[in-house]
């Protein structure tokens, strides 16, 4: 398969991704570009962009580019810095990129942006590959 074809066959069955209204933009060996509207249900109580959303909008990314090589592997540690907040009626956009890979473990750089191509947060994640196959699981 594809990477495209494995990041389609995991957001199937992905249904937290499908609430967030996840699209795939772009999806390459170890890489993707995803976006998400910022909908009413995603606003915290100082009416912003909930950070579990963002973080959760952030660790999509990291599933479909750390995965859609077809080798499962599963977010071992994650770390998230906000630089804006998000309003309602965002449309966010993550580009995850791989910068680190061994033989057991990798690195992505994810950076969130708004529509207007301003820095919402960074993200690094590092995923543990598992040794199976996405399929498999």
């Amino acid at each position: 398969m594809t990477p495209r074809q494995v990041a389609d066959y995991m957001f199937d069955q992905d249904y937290f991704s499908q609430w967030m209204n996840i699209k795939m933009i772009e999806v390459k060996e170890n890489y993707c570009l995803i976006e998400m509207p910022i909908k009413h249900e995603m606003i915290n109580g100082l009416k912003t962009v909930h950070g579990g959303v963002t973080f959760a909008f952030a660790d999509s990314a990291l599933a479909f580019s750390s995965n859609n090589t077809g080798d499962a592997a599963v977010a071992l540690n994650c770390i998230i810095n906000f630089t804006k907040a998000g309003q309602e009626g965002d449309i966010f956009r993550a580009e995850s990129i791989l910068v680190n890979n061994t033989r057991k473990t990798a690195v992505y750089d994810i950076k969130i942006t708004n529509q207007n191509n301003e820095l919402i947060a960074k993200f690094v994640g590092t995923v543990y590959k598992i040794g199976k196959k996405v399929t498999e699981l």
